[in-house]
Protein backbone atom coordinates (compact mmCIF):
# COMPACT_ATOMS: atom_id res chain seq x y z
CA UNK A 1 0.00 0.00 0.00
CA UNK A 2 2.58 2.58 1.13
CA UNK A 3 6.38 2.55 1.05
CA UNK A 4 8.50 5.16 2.80
CA UNK A 5 12.13 4.70 1.77
CA UNK A 6 15.11 6.51 3.35
CA UNK A 7 12.95 9.55 4.15
CA UNK A 8 14.98 12.53 5.38
CA UNK A 9 13.35 15.82 6.42
CA UNK A 10 15.38 18.97 7.10
CA UNK A 11 14.73 22.52 8.23
CA UNK A 12 16.79 25.46 7.03
CA UNK A 13 17.61 27.64 10.06
CA UNK A 14 20.16 30.26 11.10
CA UNK A 15 22.21 27.37 12.50
CA UNK A 16 22.24 25.73 9.07
CA UNK A 17 20.13 22.76 7.89
CA UNK A 18 18.82 20.65 10.80
CA UNK A 19 17.74 17.04 10.24
CA UNK A 20 14.40 16.28 11.96
CA UNK A 21 13.68 12.91 10.30
CA UNK A 22 16.74 10.85 9.42
CA UNK A 23 16.72 8.01 6.88
CA UNK A 24 13.36 6.49 7.87
CA UNK A 25 12.13 3.40 6.01
CA UNK A 26 8.93 1.42 6.56
CA UNK A 27 5.94 0.07 4.67
CA UNK A 28 2.21 -0.12 5.41
CA UNK A 29 0.22 -3.11 4.18
CA UNK A 30 -3.34 -2.95 2.82
CA UNK A 31 -5.96 -2.89 5.56
CA UNK A 32 -3.57 -2.86 8.53
CA UNK A 33 -3.21 -0.40 11.41
CA UNK A 34 0.45 0.61 11.57
CA UNK A 35 1.53 2.40 14.75
CA UNK A 36 4.20 5.12 14.84
CA UNK A 37 5.21 5.80 18.44
CA UNK A 38 7.77 7.84 20.37
CA UNK A 39 8.25 10.87 22.61
CA UNK A 40 7.23 14.37 21.56
CA UNK A 41 9.82 15.65 19.09
CA UNK A 42 10.72 12.21 17.73
CA UNK A 43 9.58 13.15 14.19
CA UNK A 44 6.33 11.16 14.07
CA UNK A 45 4.02 13.97 12.97
CA UNK A 46 6.55 15.29 10.43
CA UNK A 47 6.68 11.84 8.86
CA UNK A 48 2.89 11.80 8.57
CA UNK A 49 2.77 15.34 7.17
CA UNK A 50 5.38 14.49 4.53
CA UNK A 51 3.28 11.55 3.30
CA UNK A 52 0.25 13.75 2.66
CA UNK A 53 2.31 16.71 1.43
CA UNK A 54 1.61 19.09 4.32
CA UNK A 55 5.15 19.95 5.42
CA UNK A 56 5.33 23.63 6.26
CA UNK A 57 8.38 25.71 5.20
CA UNK A 58 11.18 25.90 6.14
CA UNK A 59 10.76 22.10 6.38
CA UNK A 60 11.36 20.05 3.24
CA UNK A 61 12.06 16.48 2.12
CA UNK A 62 15.82 16.33 1.63
CA UNK A 63 16.10 12.69 0.62
CA UNK A 64 14.32 9.40 0.03
CA UNK A 65 10.96 8.77 -1.58
CA UNK A 66 7.33 7.91 -0.77
CA UNK A 67 5.27 5.64 -2.99
CA UNK A 68 1.53 4.89 -2.74
CA UNK A 69 0.34 1.79 -4.59
CA UNK A 70 3.50 1.86 -6.70
CA UNK A 71 3.25 5.56 -7.63
CA UNK A 72 5.75 8.04 -6.25
CA UNK A 73 3.93 10.89 -4.48
CA UNK A 74 6.58 12.95 -2.64
CA UNK A 75 7.55 14.86 -5.81
CA UNK A 76 4.04 15.61 -7.13
CA UNK A 77 2.99 19.12 -8.11
CA UNK A 78 0.66 20.98 -5.73
CA UNK A 79 -2.49 20.40 -7.81
CA UNK A 80 -1.83 16.65 -8.03
CA UNK A 81 -1.16 16.48 -4.29
CA UNK A 82 -4.37 18.37 -3.56
CA UNK A 83 -6.35 15.87 -5.65
CA UNK A 84 -4.63 13.01 -3.82
CA UNK A 85 -5.70 14.26 -0.38
CA UNK A 86 -9.12 12.97 0.52
CA UNK A 87 -9.42 10.73 -2.54
CA UNK A 88 -6.40 8.51 -1.83
CA UNK A 89 -5.19 9.66 1.61
CA UNK A 90 -7.30 10.93 4.50
CA UNK A 91 -5.97 12.79 7.54
CA UNK A 92 -7.24 12.93 11.12
CA UNK A 93 -5.58 15.66 13.17
CA UNK A 94 -4.94 15.85 16.91
CA UNK A 95 -7.30 18.77 17.50
CA UNK A 96 -10.50 18.58 15.41
CA UNK A 97 -10.97 22.34 15.69
CA UNK A 98 -7.88 22.82 13.50
CA UNK A 99 -9.32 20.68 10.70
CA UNK A 100 -12.94 21.90 10.80
CA UNK A 101 -13.76 25.34 9.44
CA UNK A 102 -15.73 27.23 12.14
CA UNK A 103 -17.50 29.34 9.49
CA UNK A 104 -19.18 26.43 7.70
CA UNK A 105 -21.68 23.83 8.86
CA UNK A 106 -20.59 20.22 9.26
CA UNK A 107 -22.78 19.28 6.29
CA UNK A 108 -21.21 21.92 4.05
CA UNK A 109 -17.72 20.64 4.80
CA UNK A 110 -18.63 16.98 4.24
CA UNK A 111 -20.58 17.55 1.02
CA UNK A 112 -17.89 19.85 -0.39
CA UNK A 113 -15.27 17.13 0.11
CA UNK A 114 -17.51 14.46 -1.42
CA UNK A 115 -18.34 16.65 -4.45
CA UNK A 116 -14.67 17.55 -5.00
CA UNK A 117 -13.62 13.92 -5.33
CA UNK A 118 -16.70 12.33 -6.93
CA UNK A 119 -19.33 12.87 -9.62
CA UNK A 120 -22.29 12.87 -7.20
CA UNK A 121 -25.07 15.43 -7.28
CA UNK A 122 -25.66 17.76 -4.32
CA UNK A 123 -28.59 15.65 -3.15
CA UNK A 124 -26.54 12.42 -3.33
CA UNK A 125 -23.63 14.03 -1.47
CA UNK A 126 -25.99 15.29 1.25
CA UNK A 127 -27.46 11.79 1.62
CA UNK A 128 -24.01 10.23 1.88
CA UNK A 129 -22.91 12.84 4.44
CA UNK A 130 -25.90 12.02 6.67
CA UNK A 131 -25.16 8.29 6.32
CA UNK A 132 -21.52 8.87 7.31
CA UNK A 133 -22.48 10.92 10.37
CA UNK A 134 -24.87 8.15 11.39
CA UNK A 135 -22.13 5.53 10.91
CA UNK A 136 -19.72 7.41 13.19
CA UNK A 137 -22.34 7.66 15.92
CA UNK A 138 -23.68 11.21 15.62
CA UNK A 139 -27.27 11.06 16.99
CA UNK A 140 -29.92 12.79 14.90
CA UNK A 141 -27.53 13.14 11.97
CA UNK A 142 -30.24 14.53 9.70
CA UNK A 143 -30.64 17.58 11.97
CA UNK A 144 -27.06 17.86 13.29
CA UNK A 145 -25.65 18.08 9.76
CA UNK A 146 -26.69 21.75 9.73
CA UNK A 147 -24.81 22.54 12.97
CA UNK A 148 -21.47 24.32 13.23
CA UNK A 149 -18.33 22.74 14.79
CA UNK A 150 -18.63 24.77 18.02
CA UNK A 151 -22.04 23.17 18.64
CA UNK A 152 -20.42 19.72 19.05
CA UNK A 153 -18.45 18.33 22.00
CA UNK A 154 -14.80 17.35 21.55
CA UNK A 155 -15.62 13.67 21.11
CA UNK A 156 -18.39 14.42 18.60
CA UNK A 157 -16.08 16.75 16.64
CA UNK A 158 -13.51 13.97 16.39
CA UNK A 159 -16.23 11.65 15.05
CA UNK A 160 -17.01 14.26 12.40
CA UNK A 161 -13.31 14.44 11.47
CA UNK A 162 -13.23 10.63 11.06
CA UNK A 163 -16.26 10.87 8.79
CA UNK A 164 -14.52 13.66 6.85
CA UNK A 165 -11.35 11.57 6.43
CA UNK A 166 -13.30 8.55 5.16
CA UNK A 167 -16.03 10.24 3.11
CA UNK A 168 -14.53 9.32 -0.30
CA UNK A 169 -13.09 5.93 0.73
CA UNK A 170 -9.33 6.67 0.74
CA UNK A 171 -6.87 3.77 0.68
CA UNK A 172 -4.82 5.25 3.55
CA UNK A 173 -5.76 7.25 6.65
CA UNK A 174 -3.13 9.07 8.73
CA UNK A 175 -4.37 9.59 12.29
CA UNK A 176 -2.11 12.01 14.18
CA UNK A 177 -2.75 11.74 17.94
CA UNK A 178 -6.52 11.36 17.33
CA UNK A 179 -7.44 10.90 21.01
CA UNK A 180 -5.02 13.19 22.86
CA UNK A 181 -7.54 15.98 23.58
CA UNK A 182 -10.26 13.57 24.77
CA UNK A 183 -11.01 12.02 28.15
CA UNK A 184 -10.27 8.33 28.65
CA UNK A 185 -13.80 6.97 28.19
CA UNK A 186 -14.22 8.88 24.90
CA UNK A 187 -10.73 7.79 23.76
CA UNK A 188 -11.76 4.13 23.83
CA UNK A 189 -14.91 4.89 21.80
CA UNK A 190 -12.99 6.87 19.18
CA UNK A 191 -10.30 4.18 18.79
CA UNK A 192 -12.92 1.47 18.42
CA UNK A 193 -14.80 3.61 15.90
CA UNK A 194 -11.65 4.39 13.90
CA UNK A 195 -10.70 0.71 13.71
CA UNK A 196 -14.22 -0.36 12.69
CA UNK A 197 -14.71 2.38 10.09
CA UNK A 198 -11.34 1.74 8.45
CA UNK A 199 -12.03 -2.00 8.37
CA UNK A 200 -15.43 -1.43 6.74
CA UNK A 201 -13.97 1.03 4.22
CA UNK A 202 -10.91 -1.17 3.55
CA UNK A 203 -8.44 1.58 4.46
CA UNK A 204 -4.99 1.13 5.96
CA UNK A 205 -4.15 3.38 8.93
CA UNK A 206 -0.98 5.03 10.18
CA UNK A 207 -1.69 5.76 13.85
CA UNK A 208 0.72 8.37 15.25
CA UNK A 209 0.84 8.56 19.05
CA UNK A 210 3.08 8.69 22.12
CA UNK A 211 0.72 6.33 24.00
CA UNK A 212 1.78 2.68 23.86
CA UNK A 213 -1.55 1.69 25.42
CA UNK A 214 -3.32 3.05 22.35
CA UNK A 215 -0.92 1.18 20.04
CA UNK A 216 -1.38 -2.10 21.93
CA UNK A 217 -5.15 -1.76 21.67
CA UNK A 218 -5.45 -0.95 17.97
CA UNK A 219 -2.32 -1.62 15.86
CA UNK A 220 -1.04 -4.78 14.19
CA UNK A 221 2.54 -3.55 13.70
CA UNK A 222 4.44 -0.72 15.34
CA UNK A 223 7.52 1.39 14.62
CA UNK A 224 9.32 3.10 17.52
CA UNK A 225 10.98 6.45 16.70
CA UNK A 226 13.65 8.31 18.62
CA UNK A 227 15.22 11.62 17.63
CA UNK A 228 14.07 11.33 14.03
CA UNK A 229 15.24 7.73 13.59
CA UNK A 230 13.54 4.35 13.68
CA UNK A 231 14.92 2.13 16.44
CA UNK A 232 12.55 -0.86 16.29
CA UNK A 233 9.80 -2.16 13.98
CA UNK A 234 7.82 -5.31 14.59
CA UNK A 235 4.56 -7.05 15.39
CA UNK A 236 2.77 -5.12 18.12
CA UNK A 237 2.63 -8.12 20.47
CA UNK A 238 6.37 -8.68 20.10
CA UNK A 239 7.27 -5.02 20.67
CA UNK A 240 4.88 -4.57 23.60
CA UNK A 241 5.64 -7.83 25.42
CA UNK A 242 9.27 -8.41 24.39
CA UNK A 243 10.84 -5.10 23.29
CA UNK A 244 14.46 -5.43 22.18
CA UNK A 245 15.84 -1.91 21.80
CA UNK A 246 16.73 -0.26 25.16
CA UNK A 247 14.52 2.75 24.33
CA UNK A 248 11.56 0.52 23.47
CA UNK A 249 12.15 -1.43 26.71
CA UNK A 250 12.09 1.85 28.61
CA UNK A 251 8.80 2.88 26.98
CA UNK A 252 7.20 -0.47 27.80
CA UNK A 253 8.54 -0.45 31.34
CA UNK A 254 6.97 2.93 32.03
CA UNK A 255 3.44 1.56 31.49
CA UNK A 256 1.62 0.34 34.61
CA UNK A 257 0.07 -3.13 34.39
CA UNK A 258 -3.03 -4.60 36.00
CA UNK A 259 -1.54 -8.10 35.83
CA UNK A 260 1.91 -7.60 37.36
CA UNK A 261 2.66 -5.67 40.54
CA UNK A 262 5.95 -3.75 40.52
CA UNK A 263 7.47 -1.48 43.16
CA UNK A 264 8.63 1.11 40.66
CA UNK A 265 8.03 1.83 36.97
CA UNK A 266 11.00 2.15 34.59
CA UNK A 267 12.36 5.67 34.16
CA UNK A 268 14.37 6.79 31.15
CA UNK A 269 16.85 9.34 32.51
CA UNK A 270 17.51 12.54 30.58
CA UNK A 271 15.60 14.09 27.67
CA UNK A 272 15.53 13.74 23.90
CA UNK A 273 18.29 15.88 22.32
CA UNK A 274 17.52 19.08 20.43
CA UNK A 275 18.00 19.09 16.67
CA UNK A 276 21.01 21.35 17.14
CA UNK A 277 22.67 18.87 19.50
CA UNK A 278 22.02 15.32 18.26
CA UNK A 279 24.91 13.14 19.51
CA UNK A 280 27.16 11.09 17.27
CA UNK A 281 26.61 7.37 16.84
CA UNK A 282 23.33 6.14 18.29
CA UNK A 283 21.24 9.18 19.24
CA UNK A 284 19.96 7.34 22.33
CA UNK A 285 23.39 6.49 23.76
CA UNK A 286 23.57 9.32 26.39
CA UNK A 287 20.39 7.90 28.02
CA UNK A 288 21.02 4.20 27.37
CA UNK A 289 21.80 1.87 30.32
CA UNK A 290 23.49 -0.60 27.95
CA UNK A 291 25.73 1.89 26.12
CA UNK A 292 29.30 0.92 25.17
CA UNK A 293 32.03 2.60 23.09
CA UNK A 294 30.75 1.62 19.63
CA UNK A 295 27.36 3.22 20.38
CA UNK A 296 29.04 6.61 20.83
CA UNK A 297 30.97 6.52 17.57
CA UNK A 298 28.91 4.72 14.93
CA UNK A 299 25.22 4.82 14.09
CA UNK A 300 23.62 1.34 14.19
CA UNK A 301 21.73 0.31 11.01
CA UNK A 302 18.18 -1.01 11.16
CA UNK A 303 18.66 -4.79 10.77
CA UNK A 304 16.22 -7.69 10.64
CA UNK A 305 16.51 -9.84 13.77
CA UNK A 306 14.01 -12.72 14.07
CA UNK A 307 10.62 -11.15 13.24
CA UNK A 308 11.59 -7.54 14.02
CA UNK A 309 13.92 -4.84 12.71
CA UNK A 310 16.17 -3.27 15.37
CA UNK A 311 18.79 -0.50 15.23
CA UNK A 312 21.09 -1.40 18.13
CA UNK A 313 24.69 -2.60 18.41
CA UNK A 314 23.64 -5.02 21.16
CA UNK A 315 22.22 -7.26 18.43
CA UNK A 316 25.01 -6.97 15.83
CA UNK A 317 25.95 -10.67 16.15
CA UNK A 318 22.32 -11.82 15.84
CA UNK A 319 21.90 -9.70 12.70
CA UNK A 320 25.10 -11.18 11.24
CA UNK A 321 23.95 -14.74 11.85
CA UNK A 322 20.44 -13.97 10.52
CA UNK A 323 21.99 -12.59 7.34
Amino acid sequence: MLKVENLTIRFDTRYGPLTAVDDVTFEVRPGEVFGLVGESGAGKSLTGQSIIGLLDPPGYIAGGQITLEGTRIDNLAYNHLRALRGRKIGMIFQDPLTSLNPLYTIGKQLTETILTHSSMTNAEAQKQAIALLTDVGIPGAGERINCYPHQFSGGMRQRVVIALALCVNPQLVIADEPTTALDVSIQAQILSLLKRMCREHGAAVILITHDMGVIAQVAQRVAVMYSGRLVEIGDVRQVVKHPQHPYARGLMGSIPSLHHQVDQLTQIDGTMPRLTDIPSGCAFHPRCPDCFDLCKDKRPPLKKIADSHIACWLYANEAHHAG
